[in-house]
């Protein structure tokens, strides 16, 4: 386990996308979503003297970590930062990067930190911000947001079948007393969901806690508005890889990488392409690369995991 200043994360599908990346000594290298570190330290090995490697998180508990352990090597930036603002980042130091990863999601030490509020199986302040200079917190959306809106982020992002119960039965508790704590919202969701469902279905809070985090921390939206970007800030057979754990991040990723590898919107009847759309490179997985049983056995956090991996023309 990857262990620093107190942040802990086991690194998924290490080998599968340090492999992916296709790491040249003298390569500049940015890792969006960097934690712990587990696979900037991969990277960092196969780099030589000229090699470059940039480390952002949006999470300061993860950039105390970062610089206590890259923080004496000159080849390493470390940024705090959302990586939706890598194209920035990367056009002012004049130079397009040889790969690029993201390691979607929670990580493991904002999920077992309690008071980060991420989790529903200890009662803490209703939290959930991956970034903690933030102002608005999960609790600030369940008490705020409208049944509706409740409505559409659960069923959207959290793709639960009893949304709309669970909407409701927010909105009925908020209105005796405030729903402040993850102890409260997880009761919600268990007095929402028919218990014959809860005996085989997991746990009741688990799919409403993951659209609220999305909801939150904007995880879909910055994913969809930054790919196109980071593809276009990678230089000619550089690596794009993505590491996802859940459908909707796969399902952009996926289509994104798709339309930029054949972008062309012309009739499928049409004999030649006339939209003059060129493409920008070619996707190196066909199908998402999955985590061996060996490392399933090692680490139960890796099970949804998939990597897809995009390179530039």
């Amino acid at each position: 386990m990857e262990q620093t200043t107190g942040f802990s994360h086991i690194p998924v599908l290490l080998k599968e996308t340090i492999d992916g990346l296709n790491v040249r000594p003298d390569g500049l290298y940015a890792d969006g979503t960097s934690g712990g570190g587990g696979h900037s330290a991969r990277i960092l090995e196969k780099l030589d003297g000229s090699g470059r490697l940039i480390c952002i998180d949006r999470d300061a508990d993860a950039i105390r970590t970062l610089q206590a352990r890259f923080g004496e090597d000159p080849r390493v930036s470390v940024i705090k930062s959302n990586y939706g603002e890598m194209p920035q980042i990367l056009a002012e130091r004049g130079r397009k990067a040889n790969g690029i990863l993201l390691d979607l999601g929670v990580s493991s030490h904002q999920l077992d930190t309690a008071e980060r509020g991420f989790s529903y199986l200890v009662d803490t302040p209703l939290d959930m911000r991956m970034d903690a200079e933030e102002e608005r917190t999960a609790a600030d959306i369940v008490n705020d947001y409208t049944e509706a809106e409740l409505y559409r982020i659960i069923r959207d992002y959290g793709e639960d079948r009893f949304a709309k119960n669970i909407a409701k039965h927010i909105v009925n508790e908020r209105a005796k007393t405030p729903i402040r704590t993850t102890g409260q919202l997880a009761a919600v969701c268990a007095a929402a969901i028919p218990m014959r469902v809860q005996l085989t279905g997991g746990h009741p809070a688990k799919r409403t806690f993951q659209a609220i985090r999305i909801e939150l921390n904007r995880e879909l939206t910055v994913l969809e508005e930054s790919i196109d970007a980071m593809i276009d800030s990678l230089a000619p057979g550089g690596r794009f890889c993505v590491i996802t754990f859940h459908s909707l991040e796969d399902r952009i990723v996926k289509n994104k990488f798709k339309t930029a590898e054949d972008p062309c919107i012309c009739p499928k009847n049409f004999p030649v392409c006339v939209c003059g759309r060129k493409s920008r490179g070619r996707v190196i997985t066909k199908k998402a690369v999955l985590p061996t049983e060996e490392e399933l056995e090692r680490n139960r956090r890796a099970k949804s995991a998939k990597l897809r991996i995009f390179e530039r023309a």
